[in-house]
């Protein structure tokens, strides 16, 4: 990542630039609530009171100051709508599961390149083992089940990707995907926000999502810690 902390023009606080190993990313969740804490712990003081905003490839993201939590506007879809069923084969094969278990597959780019499958339940997502060889490099894939009524959280995620010559790996919290699932699931009427998701769980981790909306915006949320602070001499 690359700020620049000097960019108010155009209602920006700051530019941010986000780099995967093999690409620029127009936009990433976890980059985008980090990046945010980091300049607010750094002294950064919001033009707007309460609203930090970025702007980044895809253009201004407002993010709200939420006590200890930080939470992004999700930005609208790049690409969006129907698979072709060619690839919604393929990517059966790659989870490793059979096609009753899908309920849905979608497109839901906005900016890395997810395509998203609803499956059957939270525990089918949980089960996955991909088969990583049978990948290439094609798709970024996000996975969405839904938890018992009653559960903590209403959803469980998983997200699958690569930097193009790189194994395929899982991410144990994602926030573009989280954003994009979130407007696909509410569009379709499957939930109502507020909802809070959970990710990492197959992993050991114990990721946490908040799911909210106000006045048709949808906001992503969730903690963002300093973990290491100091300075460099240049």
């Amino acid at each position: 990542m690359h700020v620049c902390s000097a960019c108010h023009g155009g209602g920006a606080d700051y530019r941010v630039r986000i780099f995967s190993l093999s690409t620029e990313l127009p936009f990433a969740g976890h980059p985008t609530l980090g990046t945010a804490r980091a300049w607010l712990h750094a002294g950064g003081v919001p033009a707007i009171s309460g609203v930090v905003v970025q702007e980044c490839g895809a253009g201004l993201v407002s993010i709200r100051i939420d006590e200890d939590r930080l939470a992004f506007a999700a930005p609208p879809l790049l690409r969006a709508g129907a698979v072709d069923p060619e690839m919604v084969a393929a990517l059966v094969d790659i989870l490793g599961i059979e096609s009753e278990h899908v309920v849905d597959v979608a497109w839901l780019d906005n900016g890395p390149g997810w395509v998203g499958l609803l499956l059957d339940s939270a525990r089918t997502v949980l089960d996955l083992r991909p088969d990583a060889s049978a990948h290439a490099g094609r798709w970024d894939i996000g996975v969405i089940g839904a938890h018992d009524s009653g559960s903590e959280t209403a959803f469980e995620l998983r997200a699958f990707f690569t930097d193009g010559n790189t194994p395929l790996r899982e991410d144990p919290v994602t926030g573009s995907l989280n954003a994009s699932a979130a407007q696909w699931l509410i569009s379709t009427g499957r939930t109502r926000a507020p909802y809070r998701a959970s990710q990492g769980t197959a992993m050991g981790r114990r990721g946490r999502i908040y799911i909210s909306s106000e006045d048709d915006q949808l906001w992503v949320g969730g903690r963002a810690d300093v973990i290491l602070s100091g300075t460099a001499a240049l």
